[in-house]
């Protein structure tokens, strides 16, 4: 049997040109084909001439589609995560202020409270050793892990401490808030932190690093003076923070010929 000579491009066009969308060049098949598919239906007409999607699939389509849901949803799962742990952060801090019991004390630290224009989280470790309104004072304390110097302990205690103290003072009940923070030492009284992540906890002695004490006073006008005293800090820990705070890492004001003196 003799081969059949190949087309050229214009016998091929022109053959292509007869088959209409049933793909068929008879017009008594393509006929047949129509009544099929009004007939049965037809899951989708494919054009194997079509340079947008000749297979008639729409894979790439649905992957996209699918991609762009999983990121929308993704977005939409850490703006609520974000939204309820905010809404939970300001009750805890409203609850202070209202009502200050040994419940709304632990949620606080647990939850952390609203300070300044974001939030402060509080030590995982602690213990609340007095919220009474009776007597108008709370009492807590903190083991603080996830700072390795002296300076950035106190600073980050300080602001703890200030969050805490004043939401809880806006109850008129009470009078005093005292914070107390521990820390983690070795053997030489050096400061121990947690290290991966914050996942593995030190294991070192624990011993009291510095006590902060917020009092209230209310005037017969109804002011109110707020006094923090800070209290604990030793000999040893002083002489750590001033070579941390005087260190060779810290900048020195620099002097220029000519400048005025201050």
């Amino acid at each position: 049997m003799a081969r059949r000579k190949p087309l050229s491009a214009d016998e091929a066009e022109a053959l292509f040109a007869t088959v209409d969308e049933t793909g068929h060049a008879n017009a008594a098949e393509a006929e047949r084909e129509r009544q099929s598919r009004r007939l049965f239906g037809v899951g989708r007409t494919v054009d194997p001439l079509s340079g947008v999607d000749p297979s008639g699939s729409n894979v790439g389509t649905v992957m996209a589609r699918a991609s762009i849901l999983l990121v929308l949803g993704f977005v939409a799962v850490i703006v609520l995560t974000q939204y309820s742990a905010g809404c939970v952060r300001r009750d805890a801090t409203a609850a202070l202020a209202r009502e200050a019991n040994l419940h709304t004390v632990t949620v606080a630290l647990t939850d952390g409270v609203e300070w300044g224009s974001g939030f402060t989280q509080f030590p995982q470790d602690f213990t609340v050793q007095e919220a009474d309104q009776a007597t108008g004072r709370i009492e807590v304390s903190v083991i603080d892990t996830r700072y390795a110097t002296e300076v950035e302990a106190l600073a980050a205690s300080q602001i703890q401490a200030a969050a805490l103290a004043v939401n809880a003072l806006m109850n008129p009940s009470i009078n005093e808030v005292t914070y107390r923070v521990n820390v983690h030492v070795d053997d030489a009284g050096n400061l121990l932190h947690a290290t991966l992540f914050d996942f593995l906890e030190p294991a070192g002695q624990v011993r009291p690093f510095a006590t902060f004490t917020w009092t209230k006073q209310v005037t017969d006008a109804g002011d109110i003076a707020l006094t923090c005293s800070i209290t604990g800090i030793d000999a040893d820990m002083t002489a750590r923070l001033k070579e941390l705070i005087t260190g060779a890492d810290t900048p020195t004001l620099v002097t220029f010929p000519g400048a005025p003196e201050r």
